[in-house]
């Protein structure tokens, strides 16, 4: 019995013991949480705070828009961005050993920043409430390494991409370009944003007070880069079309203008340019004005360019060939208390002649023994009053009146190109139509790879023979400034009154010209139209046939198309300043 007591009591002391171990553990990890939670709380929260789990969007670069060769029209190049945590900075308690105060770091950030203390200073003081703040955005990397290097509490930087173009003024207006959150805003980039901006990633990590990360926290969301576009713009045409419609518009003090080149085969715009235009790279002057792209947006009545196809609804119709004669005596055409007018008294013209002289009563009295749509038909199917659908924002659809009776006046001026609107891209397009033997294909701002599906409006044969009439217009007609040594050249120039407040304006004129070459195996079709200039020359053969010659030889050259004339037959350029050839209005 003693023995058993004995061996009981040893176990009773160890229970104790152990118990009593616990029991003073539980009191000091207690007393300790207590401490640190009430008495030592804020010391807690600033540790919090100066290690935090966080999650960060990787930017994904834009994809590049480039010409058809390949050359960059818009690329993306990494910048960073500075932000601060100004909470952060405002909660730090000053340390003797380890730096500044809040106001002090701020004067220090702002002499690296460049800007004035006072300024950073109130917007830190603004903003003390919050953990993210923008410093300064899209900053170069050797600026934000110096700027970093200040070490203020708070600061960190993340990458960005900036948007910087090429070609600048160039392109401008078809590119367009994004704004500092790099969305786009004019243009492709607009038009096609969803597919350039691409994904981004993600990322979560462990960051300090200071910006730092300390470790990555699970796998990161790789991001996924943007699609890169291919436009179906040659730059070297567009450069050189940008550089003459530029200085015609000085030469002539114009208030603006646009010219488009496609290529007759496959549709595809090769070159879109626009004065005004502006520099994307520095918008900091940029006018609102500026960021039209004119030659899908504006609207102008098309006058004489529109005749060769009054001239095609003739032959088409059954009753006029090439050697029909239409009697334009004595050069006027009363309708009602509505007169047409020619420049003189041609008298009996043949369909060609009508084209050179630019008749309007030849075109009217064609129109009068048609049915009265059928110009209205053939000018509906090249496009005319509809959209061309190159997706561009902003397209404008033009204006091709129809109506349930037509009155006599209206079917004349039809005829002639007035009481219809048109855009530059528009008229580019019915005349490629008529350069590619009548047969109409789609038109695209991107490079197409397959020969393009389309449809014949116009019948070969008839083409063919409105081609050979508008050469005439180019050899000894109003176009001759359009000429180009060794190419055969078809076009037309237009001259019309533009409209004002109280109806047309008795001094002031759209110029035109539209054409295609080489005339004998058409590959090249444009447009060119500069709006009101002021100088002494208005007319279309003056002002916009010199620019068609000059950007067109060039093309001709660049793209390596053989001349189609003998040696013998080579064209001498007509010096139009020495020699101005004045047209009939509205030619």
């Amino acid at each position: 019995m003693n023995i058993e007591n004995g061996a009981h009591r040893p176990g009773k002391w160890r229970f104790r013991f152990v118990y009593g171990i616990a029991l003073v553990l539980f009191l000091v990890a207690g007393g300790r949480l207590f401490y640190l939670t009430v008495v030592d709380k804020e010391f807690l929260q600033n540790q919090g705070e100066m290690r935090a789990v966080r999650s960060e969007s990787i930017p994904a670069t834009r994809g590049m828009i480039l010409d058809r060769r390949g050359e960059p029209l818009a690329v993306s190049t990494p910048t960073w961005t500075l932000i601060a945590n100004p909470k952060a900075l405002w909660n730090m308690e000053q340390d003797p050993q380890q730096g500044k105060t809040p106001s002090q770091q701020i004067k220090h950030l702002a002499d690296a920043m460049g800007v004035g203390r006072a300024w950073l200073q109130d917007k830190f003081e603004s903003n003390k409430n919050r953990s993210y703040m923008y410093l300064k955005r899209q900053v170069a990397p050797h600026e934000a390494d110096r700027i970093m290097a200040a070490h203020v509490v708070g600061v960190s930087k993340t990458r960005e991409y900036k948007r910087f173009y090429p070609a600048g003024e160039v392109a401008a207006q078809v590119v367009g370009f994004t704004n500092i959150d790099d969305k786009g805003q004019e243009g492709i980039e607009l038009a096609y944003d969803k597919a350039l901006q691409g994904k981004p990633g993600k990322r979560t990590f462990l960051k300090d007070l200071n910006g730092n990360v300390l470790r990555s926290i699970g796998e990161d969301e790789p991001e996924r880069p943007g699609q890169n576009i291919e436009l179906s713009i040659d730059l070297r045409l567009q450069y050189l079309a940008y550089r003459e419609l530029k200085a015609a518009v000085t030469e002539h003090r114009a208030t603006s203008a646009s010219a488009v080149i496609l290529d007759v085969k496959t549709g595809e715009i090769l070159a879109m340019v626009n004065q005004p235009s502006y520099n994307p790279n520095d918008r900091s002057t940029l006018e609102y004005d500026e960021l039209r792209n004119r030659a899908v947006i504006d609207l102008f009545e098309p006058g004489s360019t529109m005749k060769p196809f009054t001239v095609s609804a003739a032959l088409m119709s059954g009753q006029y060939n090439t050697e029909s004669t239409i009697n334009t005596a004595p050069g006027y055409l009363r309708i009602g208390r509505f007169t047409i007018r020619d420049e003189g008294n041609y008298g009996k013209i043949n369909l060609e002649t009508l084209l050179v002289k630019s008749s309007n009563v030849g075109a009217s009295k064609i129109a009068f023994s048609l049915p009265q749509d059928a110009i209205w038909n053939i000018d509906y199917e090249l496009g005319i009053g509809s959209p061309v659908g190159i997706g561009f924002p902003g397209e404008a659809t033009g204006n091709l009146p129809s109506h349930p009776k037509w009155h006599p006046s209206e079917v004349a001026t039809l005829s002639y190109g007035y009481g219809l609107s048109v855009s530059t891209l528009q008229l580019a397009q019915a005349y490629m139509t008529l350069a590619n033997g009548g047969y109409r294909v789609p038109v695209s701002i991107f490079k197409q790879d397959g020969k393009p599906v389309g449809k014949q409006v116009i019948p070969r044969q008839v083409a063919k023979n409105v081609t050979k009439m508008m050469e005439a217009v180019v050899q000894r007609g109003s176009g001759r400034a359009a000429k180009i040594p060794g190419y055969s050249v078809a076009g037309k120039t237009g001259t019309v009154h533009r409209v004002g407040s109280k109806g047309y304006e008795y001094d002031q004129y759209n110029a035109m010209f539209a054409g295609f070459a080489p005339a004998s195996n058409p590959r090249l079709a444009m447009v060119v139209m500069i709006n009101d200039p002021k100088g002494r020359q208005y007319y279309g053969g003056e002002v916009a046939a010199p620019v068609f010659s000059r950007v067109m030889e060039g093309a001709l050259t660049i793209l390596n198309i053989s001349p189609d004339l003998p040696d013998g037959l080579r064209e001498v350029r007509l010096d139009t300043k020495k020699a101005p050839y004045r047209v009939a209005q509205g030619n």
